[in-house]
């Protein structure tokens, strides 16, 4: 299931200090991320050096897990995230819409902390019933930003694996920009009302994906870094 140059071989430019930001994430190492399985075959995550440079490597091939940042921080405080990131492909077969299809050369998550006193009693039958499935505590909601495959009608899409409580946004389609260096920046907090019109936990955890396990087809993406701040 799948619930982070200037040319493609080109060297990255400089890193933006941005010292204010809570978090700033660039790639000297995963030391930072704890890695979660999500299939019986790992994507392979490696930090790769050129010229006192450093960017996240991540290669899948029918293969799926997630790097979860360990430290959480308040969406409220810190609304504002931006990255820096490369695919070589799309996976052909790969479709949003459809669980056989739910994979993705690069999916950047942002997930927020379940709060049992902000949820009915329906919810937290379903929470309970989802820690008992997985084996862990699963988020309260989830915004997941991807680079989709082909171009699809609309910003924000909803995730075709249960539960509802993940929304996927759309960053980059196709693979016109293959092999280039882009940032993203984004407010968490107003993708999250846009999506769920409501406004989100206060706490929140980052994570990243390259996932096949679905289309069982291969990609190599890149990370240059992920900051979050006010």
């Amino acid at each position: 299931m799948a619930l982070f140059l200037n040319s493609f071989f080109g060297k990255a430019q400089d890193k933006p200090s941005l010292s204010s930001y809570i978090i700033n994430e660039e790639f000297e190492s995963l030391s930072n991320w704890a890695e979660i399985a999500i299939y019986d075959k790992l994507t392979k995550y490696t930090i790769y050096t050129d010229d006192s440079t450093s960017h996240l490597e991540a290669k899948s091939n029918t293969s799926a897990s997630l790097m979860m940042y360990n430290k959480e921080f308040n969406v409220y405080e810190n609304p504002k995230m931006k990255w820096r990131w490369k695919v070589e492909n799309v996976y052909e077969n790969g479709d949003l819409t459809s669980m056989t299809g739910d994979d993705y050369p690069l999916t950047i998550y942002v997930a927020f902390k379940y709060q049992p006193d902000s949820m009915d009693f329906f919810d937290k039958i379903s929470y309970k019933s989802w820690k008992t499935l997985i084996g862990r505590e699963p988020p309260h909601s989830m915004l997941r930003y991807v680079w989709a495959n082909k171009k699809h009608i609309g910003k924000i899409h909803p995730t075709p694996y249960p539960p509802s409580s993940g929304k996927i946004i759309i960053k980059q389609q196709g693979c016109t920009n293959c092999g280039k260096w882009l940032e993203e920046n984004l407010n968490i907090l107003e993708d999250y009302r846009s999506a769920f019109g409501e406004n989100p936990p206060q706490e929140a955890v980052i994570g990243f994906m390259n996932d096949s396990d679905n289309t069982g087809e291969s990609s190599v993406s890149y990370l240059d870094y992920i900051k979050i701040g006010k």
